[in-house]
């Protein structure tokens, strides 16, 4: 059985001891980082160096969301707005907005599903508050307003799938209202638990049948005021389980973030315990790996079976045709927005 793990290597080439190192443990999956793309061609021979090294068709992650939030950068890679532009664009045009998300959403897909990466991290469906830090949500946000968020994050998903790559809906159950960048310091949400239901929470039911789902290091003082909803059995059980109805496969955010203290093994312990199925461990010393992975269990039961369902969604062929025309009709679509 796979471990239980997301993890990322250190540069764009395995190093001898990752090698052995991801042999022996079998990480369920992997992520991306820029550092780990240079060119096409370097992200083509790193997955296949990953998957060789599992000895399986192991799921490489990417957050590939556009606007400040893109591993593959230009000039080697497309750029792509943030998503907040589509949710400028809805105020012109709903219908407009929704076709270029969807749009831009198959682009992505297209992008990275043809370099060998499975999935990718958005849409964001987290409802953007005028208070919130605006270093960690700002323009990646799609909107202000739950249904919209809703509306657009849905084209979003389809689009990436139409495109040839899995989704994540992030940041479960809501990061809309963080004040502080949970990069850095740990975000605390004070609202109710009503306001927080009919906004926060809003647009993760409307998408609760996505294959995969990605935990918020913030604290809920509603639900618990102890434990963040990464490491919060009544986060991840009540709400996202519960209220939220999302059976799909639950992946933490990256364990490395300041947001969370104490050793890197209790914080995978703890988010696998809390009732998370995956543990999400990026930019980890190597020492830091291998405490992961001695903390870490292997992927079985439940958390087996949501994994296998989520990469069985997988799409098994996309059309491979010239993007530069899409490419041409979505800088077109989105002209009204990037000029307001």
């Amino acid at each position: 059985m796979p471990s239980a793990l997301i993890l990322d290597c250190e540069n764009a080439r395995l190093s001898p001891d990752e090698r052995a190192l991801f042999r022996d443990a079998d990480p369920w999956g992997f992520i991306l980082f820029a550092r780990h793309c240079p060119s096409a061609e370097g992200v083509r021979a790193l997955c296949a160096e990953l998957r060789e090294c599992v000895g399986r068709d192991a799921p490489v992650f990417i957050d590939q969301e556009g606007g400040r939030v893109a591993r593959m950068k230009a000039p080697a890679f497309p750029p792509h707005p943030p998503m907040a532009v589509f949710g400028a664009l809805w105020r012109e045009d709903p219908e407009l907005a929704k076709a270029a998300a969807r749009l831009n959403a198959r682009l992505i897909g297209r992008l990275v599903s043809d370099l060998g990466v499975d999935v990718d991290c958005v849409p964001m469906l987290d409802v953007r508050q005028p208070d919130a830090d605006k270093a960690v949500i700002g323009d990646r946000a799609l909107a202000e307003e739950a249904g919209i968020v809703a509306a657009l994050g849905r084209a979003v998903m389809e689009g990436l799938i139409e495109g040839g790559a899995l989704a994540v809906i992030k940041h479960m159950p809501g990061h809309g209202r963080a004040t502080v960048d949970s990069h850095h310091h740990l975000p605390r949400v004070s609202a109710s638990r009503e306001a927080l239901r009919a906004v926060d929470f809003a647009p993760f039911r409307a998408l609760k049948d996505a294959a995969i789902g990605m935990t918020a290091h913030v604290v809920y003082e509603a639900f618990d005021p102890q434990r963040c909803g990464t490491m919060s059995p009544v986060i991840v059980r009540d709400v996202i389980r519960g209220e939220i109805g999302f059976d799909g496969l639950l992946v933490s955010d990256d364990l490395k973030m300041k947001a969370l203290g104490g050793p890197v093994g209790a914080r995978v312990a703890d988010c696998l315990a809390a009732g998370v199925d995956i543990a999400c461990c990026c930019n980890f010393s190597f020492a830091e790996k291998v405490e992961a992975v001695g903390a870490a269990r292997a992927l079985e039961g439940e958390a087996l079976a949501r994994a296998e369902a989520a990469l069985a969604r997988r799409p098994s062929s996309v059309l491979r045709a010239d993007t530069r025309p899409d490419y041409e009709r979505l800088a077109a679509m989105i002209a009204p927005a990037m000029s307001a």
